[in-house]
């Protein structure tokens, strides 16, 4: 799942695609890369982001969903908000995703199951737009509390006729959370939910966060006795490197990690994964699903062995992988 952030202030890359004929080039390069959805999402959820009115947020995001369905690129469209989401199912969206769960606007399941489309349901413990970056009360337990939080919102979901074979749901990793309790609830991904699973973790800080600086007294040792010690390449002072281009847009210092996460995710049943730079999770994805085929005594796939109806971004993985790899 490629990210299209047309706003002005989301945390990686606000203001680059906020004018559209920027974004649907993006879009493209994101489809080019290897991306089966683009997500469109017109308001930033970064910590200390201000909400931005209704109308602003369709006039950003229906356009693009328009125009890139009119060229048969898939999308899903990033909201909390019903109107929007009402909105871009008319312009031709396949997926509404909530990082709400759906509890931000009491008009949201409602839309969701007149919709019929697949949905997507994230853990966000606080209010919205409320310590966004700070952790929230789990109890103690943050994985327990996600995966009785999710079942929750895919109950109420159920409740308001959204049928559950279109459910996916998110942890919500960088919401309210601590770096270990993203950490916790990756490594608990396999029995968070017996539903679909979206991971989120691109560029989050619990990602950068992994990125430590060389120290300039640290000579890689040399490889034989008589070889003098290579010299570092970087100190404590040296900056993060700068972006650079690729297939997808521009590189970030955390996408190699993220990359790392994808692949992660790929190999413990993640339904998508949903990033900036796509080329380098989709390699990523891809070699998970290669390495789990070649596994003696494969007999069914470690993921999503099907995408929920009508969704484009795992059923469009699934046919690059066979039944004995699997699917993200």
């Amino acid at each position: 799942m490629g990210i299209l952030n047309v706003t002005a202030d989301s945390f990686s890359d606000g203001g680059r695609w906020l004018d559209p004929d920027a974004a649907l080039e993006h879009a493209r390069r994101l489809m080019a890369a290897g991306a089966d959805i683009i997500d469109v999402g017109g308001e930033s959820t970064r910590p200390g982001a201000a909400r931005v009115d209704a109308e602003v947020e369709i006039q950003r995001v229906v356009p693009i969903i328009a125009a890139l369905h009119a060229e048969g690129i898939p999308t899903s469209v990033d909201t909390m908000r019903a109107a929007t989401a009402a909105a871009a199912v008319e312009a031709g969206v396949g997926l509404i995703n909530d990082v709400s769960g759906g509890l931000a606007d009491p008009d949201m399941f409602a839309v969701m199951a007149q919709s019929q489309l697949p949905v997507c349901l994230m853990h966000w413990r606080t209010s919205v737009f409320e310590s966004a970056a700070g952790a929230a009360d789990h109890g103690g337990d943050v994985v327990a509390d996600v995966r009785a939080t999710l079942a929750d919102l895919a109950a109420r979901a159920q409740a308001a006729g959204v049928d559950r074979s279109n459910i996916i749901v998110d942890p919500g990793l960088g919401f309210a959370k601590t770096p270990a309790e993203n950490w916790a609830l990756l490594r608990a991904l396999p029995s968070l939910s017996d539903l679909p699973i979206l991971v989120g973790a691109s560029r989050k800080r619990f990602v950068t966060a992994l990125r430590a600086p060389v120290s300039a007294d640290a000579a890689i040792p040399a490889i034989s006795a008589d070889a003098p010690a290579h010299t570092p390449v970087a100190s404590a002072d040296t900056p993060a490197p700068a972006a650079v281009a690729s297939p997808s847009g521009t590189t970030h210092p955390a996408d190699p990690a993220t990359a790392a996460i994808s692949a992660l995710s790929a190999h413990y049943g993640a339904w998508a994964v949903r990033v900036h730079d796509v080329a380098s999770s989709r390699a990523a994805v891809d070699v998970a699903a290669a390495w789990a085929g070649a596994v003696p005594g494969t007999t069914s796939a470690l993921g999503a062995t099907a995408a929920p109806a009508n969704t484009a971004s795992a059923s469009t993985a699934a046919q690059r992988t066979t039944k004995e790899e699997p699917c993200a």
